[in-house]
């Protein structure tokens, strides 16, 4: 049987991150990640300003500044014939009044490659949690499956960053308390012809909702559908939708003629909710795993790399000895409660002032939160804070700082 002294169910952010971080503690460590490489269509490329914080702290600043990559200063939105800057990163303070756009495979690439810079770091590619290995009540491991067949791994630790439909979760038999949401996204790529616009914009109006993120050589697209109908929605013509995109964007016929067919059209099935607890003796969920996030405001992946930074502060110590209290665990959860909630109520918020309303074709005027920022800009660096930097941002411990490595501004 293999050993190591965490297991990791996971390698998106949140794992990737907490690997690196435990590994640069001295901690044996094992990151499991299920696909064979880090290339996904439609996850989450934005890097918000903590996250940006955090890489400095890292000792990744410049690494990452050198990825491929675009910025975003404002977020502007269209609801109905009116525009509104509903939230402006540059009013920050520090030198990251951004958020980063970078394809996530290359983010998590970064990460990947300071972990494999640390002795007791390992990622295994395409190996998949099949079960937890449990003794007297406790989790001491997970069976995986790879190309080679299926493994035993012990650990004193499991850590469930596997995302919103958590095989880890599933194991422990925890349960979502779940938020009702108003929407699925459709999501495509269009390309671009020129330079086009840049950044982020949406538009939502009677009927409609819509944000597109600029990529470099094509728009990255979310088009918002009422609940559990893209069944129902599919079974019209596909150019049907190629018009509304174009009517939306004054994108060109050939520019929506990309969109072939609906199998070029994927679905994001929404689900949010909260763990009411996050642990088992052994075990850990974090990240979307514990509180799958909708997508508004793009904070999942930067509120699951804040759970892997405060993972490692509280048990990187414990995990050197070879074995975590129950307290400890509960430790993360309650360190993490307050930002998890307050930001996922805020999505509820928008979700009701906003997106409801859109769908069911009723918004019709902006809506009173937005017309005060409207009215008073310096709020939208207040709404830029909170979505940027959020409550109880996470600075990298001590043990996993790197310096020498100037940040970056860009």
């Amino acid at each position: 049987m293999e050993r190591t002294g965490c297991v990791v169910a996971g390698g998106g952010p949140a794992g990737v991150m907490l690997g690196l971080l435990l590994a640069r503690a001295g901690v044996e460590v094992v990151v499991l990640e299920k696909h064979r490489d880090f290339l996904r269509d439609f996850r989450g490329d934005t890097v918000h300003p903590s996250t940006l914080r955090l890489l400095d702290e890292l000792g990744l600043g410049a690494q990452f500044a050198a990825l491929s990559r675009s910025v975003l200063e404002r977020m502007k939105m269209e609801i109905g014939e009116e525009t509104v800057i509903a939230a402006d990163f540059s009013r920050l303070r520090g030198p990251h009044k951004h958020i980063a756009m970078v394809p996530q495979a290359e983010f998590l690439g970064l990460l990947a490659e300071a972990g494999a810079a640390e002795p007791k770091f390992s990622l295994h590619m395409g190996a998949s949690v099949v079960s937890l290995r449990r003794e007297a009540g406790r989790v001491t491991g997970v069976d995986y499956r790879d190309d080679t067949g299926v493994h035993e791994l012990a650990a004193p630790l499991t850590v469930g960053c596997d995302g919103r439909w958590s095989t880890v979760r599933r194991e422990l038999g925890l349960a979502l308390r779940e938020s009702d949401v108003p929407m699925d996204v459709w999501q495509v790529r269009v390309p671009k012809a020129g330079p086009g616009e840049q950044g982020v914009f949406a538009r939502f109006g009677p009927g409609y909702a819509s944000v597109t993120m600029d990529r470099g050589d094509y728009y990255q697209t979310s088009y918002l559908i009422p609940r559990g109908q893209d069944a129902r929605l599919r079974s019209g013509p596909v150019e049907d939708f190629r018009a509304r995109l174009a009517e939306l964007f004054g994108w060109t016929p050939s520019q929506v003629s990309a969109i072939r067919s609906w199998d070029d059209v994927k679905l994001l099935e929404v689900t949010m909710g909260l763990l009411p607890r996050w642990h088992a003796p052994g075990a850990l969920c974090i990240g979307d795993a514990a509180h799958p996030m909708s997508p508004v405001g793009g904070v999942g992946v930067n509120l699951a790399v804040q759970d892997a930074v405060a993972t490692a502060r509280l048990l990187a110590e414990p995990l050197r000895r070879g074995e975590v209290p129950v307290s400890r665990l509960a430790a993360v959860r309650r360190r993490r409660l307050l930002p998890t909630v307050a930001v996922q109520s805020s999505q509820r918020g928008e979700h009701e002032m906003l997106l409801r309303p859109a769908l069911a074709g009723t918004l019709d005027r902006l809506p009173t939160p937005m017309r005060v920022v409207q009215r008073f800009p310096v709020l939208s660096g207040v709404t830029a804070y909170l979505g940027g930097v959020g409550l109880r941002p996470e600075h990298a411990p001590a043990f996993a700082r790197r310096s020498g490595v100037d940040s970056y501004a860009g």
